[in-house]
């Protein structure tokens, strides 16, 4: 019987682990960590968004460049599949009012406890505590055994990207693809937050959700929440726009997305009397105390006509957030080190698969489709190559 090693238990290794076995395959899974779908398990604490339910042609450009070489891959596995997958593991789905798809349990355990019963039946051999170290003629681990080598026929790496390293994603494998001369794109934080040195007096709004605005970045205008946290600014709407400011677009937020500057005037021209300025902000445009926190802590000196400054609020930052914090990575394998196939063009017989291609998406589900797309074509590939 032909061998297969997967090394990598989040989803894109589960996925197509599946793949070799249902093939015929012997299959052998390796995980560094002591349980698998660490991150996978983290990521369905809040509601595991698996997919968004929306056309073909409206998912495929939240994958930015990668979206060509990925649009095979998603379309032979696109939403309407992510569904049928899940329910086929016991796990009914419901679409959200923005088109998020969840399971009913909202949460991955369920499915993940679903998902690994079903890998146990097919005879996928899953070993955890078993660290990738290297590879020549055959791939090297650290084991709670000592040292243990793999010799497969084909094998599938599906290591992770950069970010949350506790779970198991810390890029660590980079310095082996380094040291045997692989194509490597540098790691960048995606879908992260960003620092931002606050004074003193925004202390009392931390923890605070910016609710009803937009926020503005390069060619992007986003309506979403954003939070106020003692590290900077975090949250959906952040996480929307995240990679153009990575880029080096100018972040604005407009505090009153339903307002337009005219409107704004006029309110603002009626006579306050004796009022604060906080006062007339909160009675005449309904600005909450930490919208106008942030408009005192960015906007002063305020000018007298406070209606564009209030429709785009130029935010100060220094950038984002640690790699580590991120929910995601850009960087990593290059497609164009890979065959289309997602075999590694200078290591005939590896594939890759999941966060460690260079590939980025925006919340909302996208990552999740992206790496059970991408684990299921690796895995029938390699199962076709064997």
């Amino acid at each position: 019987m032909k061998t297969a090693l997967v090394i990598g238990a989040g989803p894109a290794g589960l996925m197509a682990a599946e793949e070799l076995v249902r093939a015929g395959l012997e299959v052998v899974v390796a995980e560094a960590k002591p349980s698998v779908g660490r991150k996978f398990l983290m990521a369905g604490k809040s509601g595991l968004n698996l997919t968004k339910a929306e056309p073909f042609d409206a998912l495929l450009p939240q994958y930015f460049e990668a979206a060509e070489p990925l649009r095979p891959i998603l379309a032979a596995f696109e939403s309407a599949a992510v569904q049928d997958w899940a329910r086929g593991l016991g796990q009914e789905v419901f679409t959200g009012s923005s088109g998020r798809v969840f399971p009913r349990a909202m949460k991955a355990s369920p499915l993940l406890r679903a998902w690994l019963a079903r890998l146990a039946e097919l005879g996928v051999d899953i070993r955890t505590r078993w660290r990738w170290n290297g590879w020549d003629d055959e791939f090297h681990f650290d084991t709670p055994e000592g040292s243990q080598t793999e010799r497969p026929d084909v094998t599938v790496l599906a290591l992770g990207g950069a970010s949350w390293a506790r779970l198991g994603s810390d890029g660590a494998w980079a310095a082996l693809f380094e040291k045997k001369g692989l194509p490597l794109a540098p790691f960048k934080p995606a879908n992260m937050g960003l620092k931002v040195d606050w004074s003193p007096h925004m202390g009392k709004h931390f923890g605070t959700p910016l609710k009803g605005i937009a926020l503005i970045a390069g060619d992007q205008r986003v309506k979403a929440e954003a939070l106020l946290s003692q590290r900077g600014l975090e949250g959906g709407g952040i996480y929307a726009v995240s990679r153009a400011v990575r880029e080096g677009a100018a972040l604005q937020i407009d505090l009153l997305p339903d307002l337009s500057a005219d409107q704004i005037r006029a309110r603002l021209a009626k006579p306050r009397g004796k009022a604060s300025l906080s006062n007339q902000l909160r009675k005449a445009l309904r600005l909450d105390p930490a919208k106008q926190a942030l408009l005192m802590e960015f906007g002063r000196p305020l000018p007298d006509d406070l209606a564009p400054l209030l429709k785009a609020l130029p935010i100060r930052h220094q950038g984002p957030r640690p790699m580590d914090e991120a929910i995601s990575t850009a960087g990593g394998v290059p497609f164009a080190a890979l065959n289309d196939d997602l075999m590694l063009k200078d290591a005939p017989g590896v594939f890759c698969a999941g966060e460690m291609l260079d590939w980025e998406a925006p919340t909302g589900g996208y990552l999740i489709t992206g790496c059970l797309a991408t684990g299921r074509w690796a895995g029938q590939a390699a199962a076709r190559f064997a």
